[in-house]
């Protein structure tokens, strides 16, 4: 049985109550080349989350990095950011929440039960933000500072699933300053360990942006610098004919499992347009594939979501080869796309867990993750 704020006890019980609505700030937007789809994520967690259990606060950061308080903001029509105030977030337990600051007059103290963070890419999903909630004293969904950051480093992620024995496909690292400072030098090195074709990929982004697939030697020049425009460490990866498989991980010490999902995209592999193009992916769940490769996926989805120290949520990515039927994990994202479309509330509605319970869930994750963080001895 999928546990839900029904089954909690009394901390299900308090947020049923709708005379104790939990203040539940959702950030989203952020200063990453994700912040587009934050921003669609974001719109459908407000719209969703129930007016009779929460009072939603959003936070909109700014690609500059500005925070604005959009107290009007329900989902749906964005408002201009311009005509609202910024806010702050203290790290600082005592103010208990946010400031928002208003002109010519003190700060304005808005208590938060929770942190929503509804944020991919570097300075939201990598535990920029996680570290700041810990400071500030306030419970927030998802993984930790830790888990965030191995799980948006996909050159420290790779090596740590290697460590674990757990299969990925044949990968490498390159450096910006050693590619500028001697490009053939590097493109040698890629071609003897990984040959053709290759995924390059910046360590620390996601949306597939800023990846390209490179099948020669001029694809791969184009694909680096590229990439190292969004970041100075770049993975390239062995290409593999597959299938793409996807799972959801949900909860904290018992972890459970969702479904698995097979993503066919119409395009040659499944780039940013294809994941956010209506029509140019088909999305297939429960996937047609075999019992026991389900059975292999779901539980390779436990092992890197235990790997990395996670908790809260997990979308775990993964490519089933054909001709051999190896499983390769390709990579664990916490904070994935959360659309009512999006995959991993898909997985959770085919599981028994509707859109509007999993928000509960997390929530209800959150606040567990905090009374075991104060257990804690510190010192």
């Amino acid at each position: 049985m999928i546990e839900t704020a029904d089954t909690l006890g009394e901390e299900g019980a308090r947020l049923a109550n709708p005379s104790k609505k939990l203040r539940v700030a959702v950030f989203f937007g952020g200063q990453s080349g994700e912040h587009e789809v934050s921003k669609a994520s974001a719109s459908s967690v407000i719209a969703t989350l129930d007016p009779n259990q929460y009072e939603v606060l959003p936070v909109y950061i700014e690609p500059d990095g500005q925070w604005r308080w959009l107290p009007s903001f329900r989902g749906g029509t964005f408002p201009d950011p311009r005509n609202e105030s910024p806010v702050v977030l203290p790290a600082d337990p005592s103010c208990g929440g946010l400031l928002v600051l208003k002109q010519k007059a003190p700060p304005e103290r808005v208590p938060i039960d929770v942190a929503f963070p509804v944020l991919h890419g570097p300075r939201g999903e990598d535990g920029t933000i996680q570290g700041l909630f810990e400071l500030a004293g306030v419970p927030y969904v998802g993984a930790g500072v830790l888990a965030s950051a191995i799980g948006m480093d996909k050159a420290v992620m790779k090596a740590l699933f290697q460590y674990r024995n757990l299969p990925n496909p044949p990968f490498t690292l390159v450096l910006r300053h050693e590619w500028q400072s001697d490009p053939n030098r590097e493109q040698d090195r890629i071609e003897k360990a990984l040959g053709y074709p290759v995924f390059v990929k910046p360590a620390n982004l996601g949306s597939s942006v800023g990846i390209s697939k490179a099948k020669e030697q001029a694809d791969l020049k184009q694909a680096l610098e590229l990439a190292f425009q969004y970041d100075r460490r770049v993975v390239v990866e062995k290409g593999i004919d597959c299938r793409e498989l996807e799972c959801g991980v949900l909860g904290n010490d018992e972890p459970q499992v969702s479904g698995v999902a097979e993503l066919v995209p119409h395009r040659e592999f499944y780039d940013y347009e294809a994941k956010y193009t209506e029509g140019l992916t088909d999305i297939i769940i429960p996937a047609p594939i075999p019992a026991e490769t389900s059975q292999t996926v779901r539980r390779l989805a436990l092992e890197a979501f235990k790997a990395i120290a996670a908790t809260g949520m997990a979308r775990v990515d993964f490519f089933w080869e054909k001709g051999t039927g190896k499983i390769y994990l390709n990579e664990i994202n916490t904070i994935p796309g959360f659309t009512a479309t999006s995959i991993y509330p898909k997985l959770w509605e085919a599981s028994g867990l509707s859109y509007p319970r999993l928000l509960d869930r997390l929530i209800d994750l959150a606040l567990e993750t905090r009374g075991q963080a104060r257990a804690v001895k510190i010192g």
